[in-house]
């Protein structure tokens, strides 16, 4: 049986899904951009996929999921 102890078992994943800093919803890939950038899934009028109100919805994320602010 395995235990967290145990230094062959990594206790952070870094292959999931990349999710919002600011509101935890899940980001898709965004290919169009020449640098790798994850966007709100389907925003609408300022809204994210579930439909909360999220400053950051038409920006584009990094892969920890910060929001990148263009200047």
């Amino acid at each position: 049986m395995y235990s967290f102890a145990d230094p062959g078992i990594p206790l952070i994943r870094t292959d999931g899904p990349v999710t919002c800093a600011a509101c935890g919803c899940r980001l898709t890939l965004d290919e169009s951009q020449h640098e790798p950038a994850w966007m709100h899934f389907h925003p609408f009028d300022g809204r994210d996929a579930r439909g909360c109100r999220v400053e950051c919805v038409d920006l584009p994320h990094d892969q920890s999921g910060a929001p990148i602010r263009l200047s």
